[in-house]
Order: structure tokens, then C-alpha cells, then sequence
């Protein structure tokens, strides 16, 4: 199985994207998201270092969140042609734009400090938006917050399920010791009523997006499909 996750490195998280990969590795990861790449690799080893020192594939994210839409539309156009993955961060103010917006990759986290209902999912199948499936509030919480979390977990199975809407999955850690192995989460999962297979998809789905959005970056690449040949040159 491809498993990827989706990690919040030193400075914005505890552990560096070098430990993370390590630890990635250790745990039959086939690569991790670094979601704060700008800060991350912009001291030590970059992206290529660490990936060719572990060996598993670092993809580089940038993630927007904590702004009005009209603010996170102008990063997301800055920094759609910069990082392979855009992911925005789930809110009240932002669930609806990232729904909305087809250069969006990922809705982290859609239901910490928001909610997901069928017209946000209807738009997120349209624009081809991935929810995120976060288990690490289920993992790292406890009581009436756990609770919670477990039942919005289930809510947006449900309408995901329904809506046949893209998702990945995540226990979106911020230090390695946070990192759980992909049997973990499989498990998890059918705890809390997935399907072991729709837990393998959403964790394979982050590396599917990468080789995607990375050959839409190439030089190469027009539109689907299309490519332009060795020959040719821009209009």
C-alpha cells in the first residue's frame, strides 16, 4: 500500500521534516506531506535531501488558513505555481471558499472549526476539493472533545459516502512521536465504521495527487492529456 502522511514540520510543529521522514520510513510510509514546506525547508536539508537520505518520497505543501476568502484566494493563485499540494485549513470562513476553488487540493481538517453539509459537497465533487479525514483528534483528545471528534468524523463519512466525494485521510501529526503506522489507522478506522479500503485509498490518495499535480507543473504539461512535444514552444 502507498501510504502518505501529512505532517506539520519544525517551525510550525516539534519535529523536523528530516525526523519525520525517518520515522515515516520506519513506519512503511511510502512519503509524507511536509504541509508547511515554505518554513520547513527553508533551513538545513531540503526536500530532495531528505527524501534521497530516507528513502520516501517528501512532497511539498503549503497551507492557507486563518484568513478572510478574499486573502486566502489572492495565496492560493500566489502559490498554486510554487508547491506541489495547496491545502487550505477548515473553518467557518473557509470551508465554502475551498469547496469552491478547483486549484485548492485539500480541505484540512474541515470539521475542527467548521462544518461540511451537501451543497459544500456537491461543490467539493464538482471542483475536485479533497476533505480531509483527520484522525488525529480522535487520537490525541479525550472526553467530550474525543466524543466530538468521533462524531464528526462519522458525519463527514456519511456525506462523503453519499456525495462520492473526493477525501485522503491523516492523523495529521506535529511531531514524529505522533506518527502512527498505516495498520494503525486502518484500524481506527473500522473502529469508528470505515472500511479498511477506504482507509488505504484516502492515505494512498495524497501520493496520487502529488504525481498529478507534479507532472501539471512540469514544463510540459498543457492541459490533461496534452503535453507539449519536444520541438514545440510556446505561442
Amino acid at each position: 500500500m502507498d501510504a502518505y502522511e501529512a505532517v506539520r514540520a519544525y517551525p510550525d510543529g516539534e519535529s523536523t521534516a528530516a525526523r519525520f521522514a525517518l520515522t515515516a520510513a520506519e513506519c512503511d510510509f511510502s512519503g509524507v506531506v511536509v504541509r508547511n514546506a515554505p518554513a520547513a525547508f527553508a533551513d538545513g536539508p531540503d526536500r530532495s535531501e531528505v527524501a534521497n537520505e530516507y528513502d520516501v518520497d517528501v512532497v511539498d505543501a503549503v497551507e492557507i488558513g486563518g484568513q478572510n476568502p478574499s486573502a486566502a484566494s489572492a495565496q492560493v493563485k500566489e502559490r498554486r505555481e510554487e508547491h506541489t499540494l495547496v491545502v487550505v485549513e477548515g473553518s467557518d470562513s473557509l470551508n465554502r471558499f475551498a469547496c469552491e476553488e478547483p486549484r485548492v487540493d485539500v480541505l484540512a481538517s474541515p470539521m475542527a472549526d467548521g462544518d461540511v453539509n451537501h451543497v459544500l459537497a456537491r461543490a467539493a465533487t464538482r471542483n475536485g476539493v479533497r476533505f480531509e479525514f483527520d484522525f488525529g483528534r480522535a487520537l490525541r483528545l479525550s472526553g467530550g472533545r474525543r466524543v466530538q471528534a468521533l462524531s464528526d468524523l462519522r458525519k463527514l463519512r456519511e456525506i462523503v459516502t453519499y456525495y462520492d466525494a473526493p477525501y485522503v485521510v491523516s492523523a495529521s501529526p506535529e511531531n514524529h512521536l505522533q506518527l502512527r503506522a498505516p495498520r494503525e489507522l486502518l484500524a481506527l478506522g473500522e473502529v469508528i465504521g470505515f472500511d479498511r479500503e477506504a482507509i488505504a485509498a484516502g492515505l494512498a490518495e495524497w501520493g496520487r495527487l502529488a504525481v498529478r499535480n507534479r507532472e501539471r507543473l512540469s514544463e510540459s504539461f498543457i492541459e490533461p492529456g496534452v503535453h507539449r512535444g519536444r520541438h514545440e514552444e510556446d505561442d
